[in-house]
């Protein structure tokens, strides 16, 4: 998952419910702080979340907050004080959090990296003082940790798990975080003494508030250059050596002939190493890789598609350290997602990363793995090679390059190119990609292709400008990524004014227009998508928007309309229930590469989460798809999936969850329980069982349908993984 935290509006894709938008923290950039030495402390702190008198007396602190959310330089309707300290092997935050009524505190005891709707607090280490990204820290009330890597974009993705400790207590002040991180666990440049980037946060979700420390201002160019510059010395390099073994033991049957057979019983073991070469540089290597993914993919609607379903990575070793992968020069929606997503690594036997730093101003990653998932009619095993390097410029620009290889006996895709960001002033930037590919099988020669991307976009307090352009040529491929589309140039653009009206129920209104013209160079036609949308931000972290849709698409050289009219809306009604509601009427096509017609469809999806103590937690989620033929007004399809995810979280360690998922189309329901230990990322136990059923029954002779369920499929897994730290 990764969680946005750039001021910039998302103006498509409706609002997810774990989404950080109110994080606005890390976007745009010139200024700096006068920077602060600091003396190493003399005692660490214990962290028992009381602030003990004299434990944080030698710390930096800093109390002038000031919201970026929903307004720029406002006052917090609660106070907050945030400390910084730090010793050889270690660096210590803490936060009190001042609060005129505690039992509005918004809190809840969920797993790691599960608590960015409940009121939290926050540190950004940038450990390099390049302004390109830095290590991000998050805490509930209760403790609950949440971690990450933030991009350049000011996106801090929850993929990456550190180890870290701290303690968070409720009080009647408000509340009260402390907290540890280890430099083991983190990068920084060697040297007596070094200069890095502080910045503190702190979000309120009954008043939609957002605030930070140093004040954050739009005008004064990116985030991370506004932050605090701290010297600090003497901090120690501790090689890191990590060892991770591990063992799955599955099982699984399927009904067959009457009754359930067992199709399969497999236990594998796994192992994962790291070692630190230096302050900078990591070594990461695994053999049978991440062979369990426990978390499974939440249900989408998969008939009638142009493209095929985007399923996020979720296993550990691929998405450490993936944030380099990304790209600039993209706008909303381009058909070019990604030139590395993972995924595309079904079955490792094993793999390797080299990560780090080359200076202080060079970043770069490269990996390496060998897919057990044979290819096509070859049966043969790819292999697949990634370099990505990025160098830092004045404030945050920077400039890449890239290279990913899929190769297999007999053929091969390489694709190779640039990319770059350049900070024109405070409010201004230019981003750019030029990828070339180069693809050959055994039945033709090479074919040469290329994506270019251009992207110019201004952001300041009033408004933001947002144009791009993108030309993908026919023959452009990329195996190791996901790329929708080829044969194309787009235009995009996009426009809003943001009104701060003196009222206390709207906070910020913003009308803003969205669109781009494609020219289909297979066809030589041209389509359009036109947004216009009304957008409200409310208390309670509410946003209301109301859509109208000017539209239409190209497929198999043919034109289709696409307009319509939707609504979405998304709050936390009370401190226990949460909501969010997308709704779109508009114009559709019938994806038949042979017949293609035109149609209309409505889409909705809902979801609902009641938090009725601090330790349960209930989500119900709705997708709803159909579609009717315009021509007759035949519906061709209904298509409803209903998700019931549900959490019972013993202690901060230990959870029980229950998914029940129920398709109508498919006239399928899924069941799954997990049972969940975590103490520290990487030392885990974990208990699963699925089962699937259908409405379906044995006559003797085959599976004819049924009123009543019948189990079709079924599953346990037992995972154990522990990490040797030395």
């Amino acid at each position: 998952m990764t969680v946005k935290i750039s001021p910039r509006p998302q103006p498509i894709l409706p609002v997810a419910a774990f989404s950080l938008l109110f994080l606005m923290l890390l976007a745009t950039g010139l200024s700096a702080l006068t920077p602060l030495a600091l003396g190493p402390a003399r005692k660490a702190p214990v962290l028992d979340g009381k602030l003990a008198e004299g434990e944080w007396d030698e710390a930096f602190k800093l109390t002038n907050f000031k919201t970026f959310q929903p307004d720029f330089d406002k006052d917090p309707s609660q106070k907050t004080e945030g400390y910084f300290l730090y010793d050889a092997d270690n660096l210590y935050f803490a936060f009190r959090c001042y609060d005129s009524d505690p039992s509005k505190i918004k809190a809840s005891l969920s797993k790691r990296d599960a608590m960015f709707t409940d009121d939290f607090v926050g540190i950004v280490f940038d450990t390099y003082n390049t302004m390109q990204g830095g290590y991000a820290f998050l805490v509930n009330p209760l403790g609950i940790q949440g971690d990450g890597m933030m991009d350049i974009q000011g996106n801090v993705s929850d993929a990456q798990d550190f180890v870290w400790y701290c303690k968070g207590a409720i009080d009647e002040q408000g509340y009260v975080i402390e907290a540890r991180v280890p430099l083991q666990s983190i990068r920084f440049p060697a040297g007596k003494s070094i200069t890095m980037r502080v910045a503190f946060f702190r979000q309120l979700v009954r008043t939609s508030e957002v605030a930070s420390a140093p004040p954050i201002y739009p005008d004064k160019g990116a985030i991370l250059a506004q932050t605090q510059v701290v010297t600090v010395t003497g901090l120690r390099f501790q090689r890191v050596i990590e060892l991770l073994p591990a063992v799955t033991y599955s099982s699984r049957q399927s009904a067959s002939d009457g009754r359930m057979k067992r199709d399969e019983s497999l236990t594998e073991l796994g192992l994962t190493g790291k070692i630190g070469l230096s302050n900078d540089l990591t070594l990461d290597a695994a053999v049978n890789p991440d062979f369990s993914q426990v978390e499974s993919d939440a249900g989408q609607v998969d008939i009638n598609l142009r493209y095929a379903l985007y399923f996020p990575e979720k296993r550990p070793f691929f998405l450490e350290g993936n944030e380099i992968f990304q790209f600039a020069g993209n706008t909303e929606e381009a058909p070019l997602i990604s030139l590395v997503h993972t995924r595309r690594i079904v079955d490792p036997i094993a793999g390797f990363k080299l990560s780090g730093k080359l200076g202080v101003k060079n970043t770069f990653a490269t990996l390496y793995a060998l897919d057990n998932e044979p290819y096509g009619e070859t049966g043969l095993n790819p292999s697949f090679s990634i370099f990505r390097l990025k160098h830092a410029l004045k404030d945050d620009s920077y400039l890449g390059v890239y290279y990913t290889g899929r190769d297999i006996k007999g053929g091969y895709n390489r694709v190779g190119g640039v990319d770059g960001r350049f900070r024109l002033g405070p409010t201004d930037l230019f981003t750019f990609h030029l990828f070339g590919s180069l693809s050959k099988d055994d039945a033709a020669g090479a074919d040469p292709g290329h994506a270019l991307g251009l992207e110019y976009d201004h952001d300041d307090r009033k408004s933001t400008i947002i144009l791009g352009y993108q030309d993908i040529s026919k023959d452009f491929q990329v195996d190791t990524g996901f790329l929708e589309r080829t044969g194309l140039r787009r235009l995009a653009a996009f426009g809003m004014y943001k009104i701060y009206p003196k009222s206390k129920l709207f906070q910020r209104i913003e009308p803003f227009y969205w669109s781009y013209h494609l020219l289909d160079t297979f066809s030589n036609k041209v389509e359009s998508f036109n947004l216009v949308t009304l957008r409200f931000h409310l208390p309670r972290s509410t946003q209301i928007r109301f859509d109208t849709v000017l539209a239409s698409e190209v497929y198999q050289g043919q034109s289709f309309g696409r307009s319509g009219l939707g609504l979405q809306a998304r709050t936390q009604i009370s401190k226990h229930l949460f909501m969010n509601l997308f709704y779109r009427y508009s114009g559709a096509i019938y994806y038949d590469p042979d017949a293609p017609y035109q149609g209309d469809g409505h889409r909705a999806q809902a979801y609902v989460e009641f938090q009725p103590t601090d330790q349960l937690d209930f989500v119900l989620s709705l997708a709803y798809q159909n579609f009717t033929r315009r021509s007759d007004k035949a519906k061709i399809y209904d298509y409803t999936l209903i998700r019931s995810f549900n959490t019972f979280q013993i202690n901060k360690y230990l959870f029980l969850r229950g998914i029940v998922e129920y398709n109508f189309y498919y006239k399928r329901m899924t069941v799954d329980a997990l049972a969940s230990f975590t103490y520290i990322p990487g030392t885990v136990i974990y208990f699963g069982y699925g089962s699937a059923l259908e409405r379906v029954r044995w006559d003797g002779e085959e599976y004819v349908g049924a009123d009543r369920f019948l189990e079709t499929k079924r599953g346990f897994f037992f995972k154990v993984s522990y990490l040797w730290r030395i």
